[in-house]
Parts: structure tokens; sequence; C-alpha cells
């Protein structure tokens, strides 16, 4: 994933953020790489496939795996800068990764555009989460050694909790799964940051990096500079416990716009009326083997549809408005009998978040923040994930090593800190109300709703100079996010061909 490609000339010209040898900041090396406070970094390449690689400067840093136990064992911990454009003010813009589970320096490639303005004054640093990425990744498998939440779709309790402890047992011949929380992470984060010699820091949470920003902000206040937060996960909500209802919400405005729109209504009808229909035909199960092609190998894959591949394809498309658009497509062949678009596409989404999700990781979180929270709500039973996402989290939740958490976690974060949080109108897993929740309680906060849009929304429009301004003033009332409004909603497809002018 990290490949030597950083030219010496650039190295020079990020060098050049400190105008004295003797200053802070980072300094050049005779190897091309730089010394940043107590840290050496090496030149290095950040990329995933598809994506444009991004040149930067990496190093590790060894930390305690139990910060209360210094002496005990210790993990390494993946970071990188990416460089300023110019000469750069001291306090860099931290990327704080979703999931959870998902790493910072795997990440950043997808979003490096929206931070192409902000780059022009400040380097951007990325630590991968302890548990992520390069930060000893706490990988589950299944049975073919793929990274997995499950073992084959099988979303049972039984084979969820199954699943959980031979995940449990494998990892926890190296790791105790107790130190590798939010709480843990802010730590990591806190300690990096005095390493660098660095006094205050601009974060940048996305989806569940929004919580670790908060709980950063209210623990370090003296050391937070800035806060964005790109779709916003309250401190005050048991992650997961809103996941059917705001999905349905989601979908509801979405299919709302395909029966208002003249060709999609003709060629496909009423999206929710075939959703209802096909999700009763699915849940009732016995349903033949359909053939069709895996859009990743291109060979042919014989599989029976289930619910399952109906409830990923639903919530992970829903995240992004060009995906959301063929939904009504979908829902429509897959109601008529026609299966394969369902399977094949379901199929290459759960792949690539598996690759993308430490679910070791994700569990030690979530098990140990939210799982005693969670509860099954018979109001979500008709919804279309229904409460199996929360069955299934509270099975291997039962088994899996719970750290503490910390007793002021659910307090909101307070204080003159400057955060703008940004919402998608569409988001179906983080909706805007949640950006109004956190903002409430800060007096130099600001919630940005962007028209249109669903789940992280930093790059969208003219979203990155208005992060660049936010950044650069620490201002959010001096923004004027009238730009905004020339977004508009991805036109919902009206057959195979796509949407109709």
């Amino acid at each position: 994933m990290l490949k030597i490609l950083f030219p010496l000339a650039t190295a020079l010209a990020l060098a050049a953020c400190s105008a004295q040898s003797q200053a802070p900041g980072p300094h050049a090396d005779a190897t091309g790489g730089l010394r940043f406070g107590a840290l050496t970094f090496k030149p290095c390449s950040l990329s995933v496939p598809r994506v444009d690689a991004v040149e930067a400067q990496c190093a590790t840093l060894a930390v305690p795996e139990n910060h209360d136990a210094p002496a005990g064992r210790k993990i390494d911990l993946a970071i990188a800068l990416v460089p300023a454009k110019g000469q750069a003010e001291l306090d860099p813009i931290v990327m704080i990764a979703g999931g959870p589970g998902q790493s910072a320096l795997e990440s950043y490639p997808l979003v490096h555009a929206a931070f192409s303005d902000a780059r022009r004054t400040r380097n951007v640093l990325l630590i991968d989460a302890r548990g992520t990425g390069g930060s000893h990744p706490l990988k589950c498998e299944d049975a073919e050694g793929n990274s997995a939440v499950m073992e084959d779709g099988d979303s049972s309790p039984e084979s969820a909790r199954a699943f959980a402890v031979r995940c449990r047992d494998a990892l926890s011949k190296t790791s105790d799964l107790r130190y590798y929380t939010t709480t843990d992470h802010i730590r990591d984060l806190d300690l990096v940051r005095d390493k660098l010699g660095v006094d205050r820091l601009n974060l940048v949470g996305v989806s569940y990096g929004t919580r670790v920003a908060q709980q950063y902000a209210k623990r370090y206040p003296q050391h937070t500079r800035s806060v964005v937060l790109d779709s916003v996960v309250p401190n005050s909500l048991a992650l997961g416990q809103e996941h059917a209802r705001n999905l349905d919400a989601a979908l509801k405005l979405q299919f709302a716009r395909c029966v208002a729109d003249a060709a999609c209504k003709h060629n496909l009808g009423d999206p929710a009326a075939q959703l209802q229909a096909l999700r009763a035909h699915l849940l009732a199960g016995n349903l033949a083997p359909v053939r069709y092609r895996d859009p990743t190998t291109g060979t042919w894959r014989d599989e029976a549809p289930t619910f399952g591949h109906l409830a990923v394809l639903l919530r992970l498309y829903a995240y992004q408005p060009q995906a959301a658009a063929m939904l009504p497509l979908i829902v429509h062949d897959a109601a008529q009998g026609h299966y394969e678009s369902l399977l094949a596409q379901s199929r290459s989404i759960y792949s690539d978040v598996s690759d993308a999700i430490m679910h070791g990781m994700q569990l030690s979180v979530s098990c140990t923040e939210d799982g005693d929270e969670l509860s099954a709500d018979q109001a979500d039973k008709d919804s279309v994930l229904g409460t199996e996402f929360i069955t299934f989290t509270k099975a291997q939740c039962d088994v899996w090593p719970k750290g503490r958490r910390d007793p002021d976690f659910r307090k909101p974060l307070t204080g003159d800190v400057p955060v703008l949080a940004l919402s998608g109108e569409f988001d179906p897993v983080t909706p805007p109300r949640y950006g109004a929740e956190v903002i409430k309680s800060l007096p130099k906060g600001r919630l940005l709703i962007l028209p249109g849009q669903g789940h992280s929304v930093l790059g969208i429009g003219c979203m990155p100079k208005l992060f660049a301004q936010f950044v650069e003033s620490a201002d959010v009332k001096a923004l004027d996010a009238s730009c905004l409004q020339r977004l508009k909603p991805t036109p919902p497809f009206a057959g195979n061909y796509g949407w109709e002018p």
C-alpha cells in the first residue's frame, strides 16, 4: 500500500514551512525524509485501487497497548504527513477516518481533493487508529481467509456469535481487545501531537471519526484549535440503535423522487410498494439459486437470493446519491424475479466494505461504547433492516472483551471550540438532526446541510473552499455558505440507461 515515491524536491518544499532551521515543524534530511519533533518520516505514497496515489511522508510510533501500563506490550501506530502546498502553519489538519474500523492512511486518497485548498497553508496528519490499517490491525477472517464481519453472509445470532468467538480467540493471542476503543485512540492522537511538538490541532472527523473528534476536543480543549464534523455522530447516541429508522427515512425521500419523476414512475412504478413485496418474498426464503457473474472476478456464481443481499445493498447504496439513484431500478427488477443485478452489486459492495473495515477493532469500539445500550425496538420490526442489525451486534458483543467507557462519554461537547458540522439531506445513517443536536451546545458551532446529498460530504460542490476558509479563520459565523444551494439531487434512474433528460 505504501511505496517510496516522494521526491527530494517536495520534501525540501515542505521544509519551507519553517523559516529557520531551528524553528519548530518538519525539516528535510539528507535522505529525502523529514524530522518532525521526535519522529523521523520517510518518503512514501498512499494508494487505493482506482484512485491516484498521494505522495506523503510516513513514520511509526510505538505506544503502550494499555496506556495505564506503559511498561507492558507495545504496538506500532502508522502515521503519515501530507505536505502543505506552501509555507505551513504549525497547527496541522488531522483527518480521522470512520467505520469504526477504517484506516486513515487508506481512506485519505479518496478525499484528498477535498483538502486541496486547506493544504495551501497546513499539513495534513493521518494516524491509523489502533486496530486498523498499519496500526496493529484487528482483522476478522471468514473461512476463506478474507476480511469479514460474518461467515458467508449468515447473519443469524448463532452464526454471528460463533464468528465473533473464533475472531476473538485468534486475535487474543497477540492483542488485549479491551484497549482498542475511542478513548485509547484519542490518547494515541495526543501522544503523537506531543511527539511532534505541536501545540494545537485542527480535527476533521468523518462519520464515526466525528465521535473521536468530539471526544478528543472534550478531553483536550487546550490542544484543539478547530473541529470539522462531517456526517455527525452525537456523543449521546448508542451508535446503531437508529440505523433501521434512519435508513427507512432516507429511502422514503429517495423513492418519493422516483414517483415524482414522470419517466421513473412510468417505467418503474412505485419503488416503496415494490420494496415491501420484495422484502416479504425474500424473508420467506427457499428461493432457487440464480446464476450471475461475480463483478470482481468475472466468474459465474450460483447463489440463492436472500433478504441479506437486499439489506446490504439498500443500506450501503443509500450512502451516496449516485448509487441511491439506481435503487428504484434494482428493486423493480428484483421484484419482477430478475435477481442478477441485486446479487452482483450486493456481492461487490459487501466485498469492498469488508476489505476496508477491521471488524475486530469495530467490535472493541462498539461493544465497549454502545453494546450495553442497544435494544431491539419492535417499532422497527417492519422496517427494511428490521431488528436484525441490533440482534446481530448484541450476539457478537455477548462474547467480545470490553474495555472501560469513560463516565463522561455520553456528555455533549461544550465550550468555545469552533465547530463546523456538515450533514447531507439524504444521509441514511447520520441524518441532519444529529448535527443539529451536537451544535446546540456549542456557541461557536454551525451546521451546514447539503441539499440532495448523502453521507460524507466534505468534498462536494463548494464545500472544500468553505472548509479551507473555516480552517484559516476558525470562524463559522463568517462563512458565506450560499453556494451550497446550487447543489441538486441526482435524478433517479428511469431504466437501464440511467435517468432521462
